[in-house]
């Protein structure tokens, strides 16, 4: 188990893209991690964009980036929801301030943009929200993964495996 020890956070908002949420938590999961959800408000419980529940195990208020080896934002339409909780937006932040890994696919390019954290980094996102990405500073590539230092992105869910695989690559060189 290549990630034993490693604490991680996977942002969860309604509408998130099921695929994106849950093929890395259980990929992580798979290799040791402590796998935390964590929610944007008081609700115990969020709904992806077909209807299937996520259950948080704590709110963005409630935790730091400290605590945590890395931050996962899945896409779906949730990141447009995440970026209005100045919480979750700080988690993002300062994780990346404090040089943990923080993996963002498909539309959870929206929060790396609300984060302030995309000037001068290469990444890539859902090709719809390219314009936002560049227009925040970030030299947009069409790649199924880009990683620039700490910074992880992918496109869609059909990327998941070398999503997954960066992360978890990242994750045991720390």
């Amino acid at each position: 188990m290549k990630l034993e020890g490693k604490r991680i956070a996977i942002l969860a908002e309604n509408m998130y893209q099921e695929m994106e949420l849950w093929v890395p938590y259980y990929r992580l999961r798979e290799e040791g991690a402590d796998v935390k959800i964590i929610g944007a408000g008081n609700v115990k419980s969020y709904t992806s964009k077909h209807g299937y529940p996520v259950n948080v195990d704590a709110q963005a208020e409630q935790v730091r980036a400290v605590e945590f080896d890395a931050v996962i934002v899945p896409g779906g339409y949730a990141p447009d929801m995440m970026r209005r909780h100045d919480a979750m937006v700080s988690l993002v932040r300062e994780a990346t301030q404090q040089g943990k890994v923080v993996a963002a696919i498909c539309h959870a390019g929206w929060m790396l943009v609300s984060a302030g954290i995309l000037k001068g980094r290469k990444a890539t996102s859902f090709f719809s929200i390219k314009d936002d990405l560049v227009a925040a500073g970030c030299d947009w590539k069409d790649a199924e993964v880009v990683v620039d230092g700490n910074l992880i992105t992918s496109r869609n869910p059909n990327d998941l495996p070398a999503f997954c695989r960066e992360i978890v690559r990242s994750l045991s060189k720390v």
